[in-house]
C-alpha cells in the first residue's frame, strides 16, 4: 500500500470536487492549487497507484484519452461535450439492453456515451468552466 502523501491527497481531493471524470492534465491543474509544484509525472504515478488500489476508475471513450474518476459508484454512463470535450456522469441507464443484442447473444454488460453540447457550451452560455 501506498503511503498517503500532499500529492496524493491533492489528486483524490481534485477528482472529488470536480464530480466528473478527468484527463491527467486537468488533475494536474486543479491539484496544483494544494501543491504547486507538482508534475504531471507524479500525477500519473498517483493515478496508477491509486487504480491498482482500487480508489480510482479509469474511464475509456471511444477514440480518446482515458480519464479517471473515484470508484464505487453506482453504475452509470458518461456524456461528452463536443465543444469544450469534458466528461460528465450521467446517473441513470436505460435499462437492460439485451433486446438489442443478435438473436443468441447474451450480453454481460454495457457501456454508453452521449455526445452533445454541455449546458456550458450552448449558444449564449458564459464561457465553459475548465
Amino acid at each position: 500500500m501506498e503511503r498517503n502523501t500532499r500529492q496524493r491527497t491533492a489528486i483524490r481531493e481534485a477528482l472529488l470536487l470536480a464530480a466528473r471524470p478527468l484527463l491527467p492534465q486537468e488533475v494536474l491543474q486543479a491539484a496544483q492549487a494544494q501543491v504547486p509544484g507538482m508534475g504531471i509525472a507524479t500525477v500519473y504515478r498517483n493515478l496508477k497507484a491509486l487504480v491498482d488500489e482500487g480508489a480510482l476508475r479509469c474511464v475509456n471513450l471511444p477514440g480518446d484519452n482515458p480519464r479517471f474518476e473515484t470508484a464505487g459508484q453506482h453504475h452509470h454512463h458518461h456524456f461528452q461535450c463536443q465543444a469544450c470535450e469534458r466528461v460528465f456522469d450521467v446517473h441513470a441507464c436505460p435499462g437492460n439492453l439485451a433486446a438489442l443484442a443478435p438473436p443468441g447473444f447474451v450480453v454481460n454488460d454495457h457501456d454508453l456515451v452521449l455526445y452533445g453540447r454541455c449546458s456550458d457550451c450552448q449558444p449564449g452560455a458564459a464561457a465553459p468552466r475548465r
